[in-house]
C-alpha cells in the first residue's frame, strides 16, 4: 500500500509554487531535553502552512473540463488559503465556503488570494453541506482538505524532503493529525523508504480522532471536539487516511492545550516565529514522548505545520504557557482573615515567586485566595502542596482545573448573597453576530442569569461561564434547554473553583 503513495509523491510537480522548506535545529530546546530537535519549517510556505502542497497537487490532476467549471472547498483555515493560491496560479475560479464564525482575518486572507468567499452556517459541517450543493448544482469540483489520495500525496512531499535533508541518524518524526492527510502522506513515504524511523502522530487530547479509531479498530466520530487547536479540530479521521495510518503509524501521543501553548513558546524562543496551536503539536508531542520514554541523545524531527494565528489569541496562549511548562501552580488557599496572614503565607512558600494573587474579603474569619506560584516541575508542585498542608493551610490544587484557568482567575471576589439556587454551566458560544441574543431569546424569562463571564480567544467559539437561578425541581429542564440550544456544555456547579471563590 505505501508503494502507490511513494510513486504519487515522487511524481508531484508542485515546486513551481510550493517552497522546499528548511529544517532548523531548535538549539535551546535540544539542550534542555538532551536530544537533537529539528523543526521542519512549513510555516515558511507562501500561505504559512503545509496545506498548499496538497491543494496544488490535487489541482494539477484535474482535467481542463473540471478546471473550466471551477473548484470549491469548505474550510475556515489553511486549506482555504492553499486552494485559493493554487487556483490563482492556474487561472481557475475558486469558491471557498466558510462558516459565519470564521474570524475576519481569515476571510480577508482568502479573498486577497483571489477566491470567492461564501459564508454559510455556524460550523464546518454546515459549510461543507453547502459546498456539496454547489458541486451538484454547478458541476464544480470539490477539493477535500485531507481525505483524497492526491492531497495526501502532496502533503507527503514533506517526508521526501526530510529524508533528503537529514543525511545522518534520524530516530523519530512527530506529525500533527487532524483529518490525517499530512500524517498519512508522510508515514507512507517514511515507512517505505526508512522503515527504521519511528512515526509518531500527535493529536490534541480533546480532538484525538485517530487514537479513538486505532483503539476501536475502526473510524469513530467524537461526540465533542475541542477548539483550541482549531486546525486539527476534526471529529472523525478520514476514510482513506485511516486506511493508510493504521498500518504506518507507530504510536499516537496526545497533548493538552497547556502543553501546546508551552510548545509555541519553545518554537518562538528558538526561531523567533509564532506558530498556530496546531502548528506546535509536533513539538508538544516530541517533548511528551521524550519525557515519557526517557529518551536521550536521539535525533527527532517535529513538523512546524503552520503559522496562521490571530494576534489576539496570544494573550490566552501566554497565560497557559507557564502551566504547560510545569513552571506554575494554581492554588486555592484558605488563610485566616487577620492582619499579617498574607505575609506569613508568603514566608511559607520558601522563597518561591508569586505569579498571581487574587483576593476579596468575603468572610470575617477566613480568606480564600487564588494564587499562582512559580515551581520547577510537577514534582516540585506536589511538594509545595504537601508542605503547605503540613503547615496547616487548607488548599485545593487547581492547576488542572479548566474553569479556574479560563474564568475564575478573572472573577475572584464576585460573590452575591442574593444568588440562591444557583447552578453553573460552562459552554462554547459561536463567534458570530446575534449568538448572544439567540441564547437570551431562547432563555426567555424562565431563569434569571446570576453570573456571566465570556472570553474571546480569537477562535470560532468563545468560552462562557454562566450561572442561572434554578430550583431543584427544574434542573432537568435546564439540561434539556441547553441540549436544544445546540452548544457544547458542562455542568460546573460542583467544581471546587466555583465553590471556593464564587458560591
Amino acid at each position: 500500500m505505501p508503494e502507490s503513495y511513494v510513486k504519487r509523491i515522487l511524481n508531484a510537480r508542485i515546486y513551481d509554487l510550493v517552497v522546499e522548506t528548511p529544517i532548523d535545529e531548535a538549539v535551546q530546546l535540544s539542550s534542555r531535553i538532551g536530544n537533537k530537535v529539528l523543526l521542519k519549517r512549513e510555516d515558511l510556505q507562501p500561505v504559512f502552512s503545509f496545506k498548499l502542497r496538497g491543494a496544488y497537487n490535487k489541482m494539477l490532476t484535474l482535467s481542463e473540463e473540471q478546471l473550466a467549471k471551477g473548484v470549491v472547498a469548505a474550510s475556515a483555515g489553511n486549506h482555504a488559503q492553499g486552494l485559493a493560491m493554487s487556483a490563482k496560479k492556474m487561472g481557475v475560479k475558486a469558491t471557498i465556503v466558510m462558516p459565519n464564525t470564521t474570524p475576519q482575518i481569515k476571510v480577508n486572507a482568502v479573498k486577497a488570494r483571489g477566491a470567492k468567499v461564501m459564508l454559510r452556517g455556524d460550523t464546518y459541517d454546515d459549510a461543507s453541506d453547502y459546498a456539496q450543493k454547489l458541486v451538484v448544482e454547478k458541476g464544480m469540483t470539490y477539493i477535500h482538505p485531507f481525505d483524497d489520495p492526491d492531497v495526501i500525496a502532496g502533503q507527503g512531499t514533506i517526508a521526501m524532503e526530510i529524508l533528503r535533508q537529514v543525511s545522518g541518524p534520524l530516530d523519530a518524526v512527530f506529525i500533527p493529525v487532524g483529518g490525517g492527510g499530512l500524517c498519512a502522506g508522510m508515514a507512507a513515504y517514511i515507512k517505505y523508504v526508512r522503515p527504521d524511523v519511528r512515526v509518531v502522530a500527535v493529536e490534541p487530547d480533546d480532538a484525538a480522532c485517530l487514537k479513538a479509531a486505532l483503539d476501536a479498530g475502526r473510524r469513530v466520530r467524537l461526540k465533542h471536539v475541542g477548539i483550541f487547536a482549531d486546525g486539527t479540530a476534526v471529529a472523525q479521521i478520514g476514510k482513506e487516511t485511516f486506511r493508510v495510518l493504521k498500518d504506518t503509524v507507530d504510536e499516537v501521543v496526545t497533548v493538552s492545550a497547556d502543553e501546546i501553548s508551552a510548545a509555541i513558546k519553545d518554537i518562538f524562543d528558538d526561531t523567533r516565529s509564532i506558530c498556530e496551536p496546531s502548528g506546535a503539536l509536533g513539538v508538544a508531542g516530541l517533548k511528551k514522548y521524550v519525557e515519557s520514554n526517557g529518551v536521550q541523545g536521539q535525533t527527532l524531527v517535529a513538523i512546524d505545520s503552520g503559522a496562521n494565528i490571530n494576534f489576539d489569541r496570544l494573550r490566552y496562549i501566554s497565560e497557559r504557557t507557564e502551566i504547560g511548562e510545569k513552571r506554575e501552580a494554581i492554588l486555592a488557599v484558605t488563610i485566616p482573615e487577620q492582619p499579617g496572614s498574607f505575609k506569613k503565607f508568603c514566608a511559607a512558600l520558601s522563597k518561591r515567586n508569586i505569579t498571581e494573587f487574587n483576593y476579596r474579603m468575603g468572610d470575617p474569619s477566613q480568606a480564600h485566595i487564588f494564587v499562582g506560584v512559580q515551581v520547577m516541575s510537577d514534582e516540585d508542585r506536589f511538594q509545595l502542596v504537601s508542605d503547605l498542608k503540613c503547615k496547616g493551610y487548607p488548599l485545593v490544587d487547581m492547576t488542572d482545573n479548566e474553569i479556574a484557568k479560563l474564568h475564575i482567575r478573572h472573577m475572584v471576589g464576585g460573590r452575591a448573597e442574593e444568588a440562591t439556587d444557583e447552578v453553573v454551566y460552562r459552554f462554547e458560544f459561536p463567534e458570530r453576530p446575534g449568538a448572544l441574543m439567540q441564547f437570551l431569546d431562547k432563555l426567555g424569562g424562565r431563569w434569571n442569569i446570576s453570573m456571566f463571564h465570556y472570553r474571546n480567544h480569537g477562535a470560532a467559539y468563545g468560552r462562557v461561564l454562566a450561572g442561572l437561578q434554578v430550583s431543584a425541581g427544574e434542573r432537568k429542564k435546564v439540561a434539556a434547554f441547553l441540549d436544544e440550544l445546540g452548544y457544547t456544555w458542562v455542568d460546573e456547579t460542583d467544581n471546587p473553583a466555583y465553590q471556593v471563590f464564587l458560591n
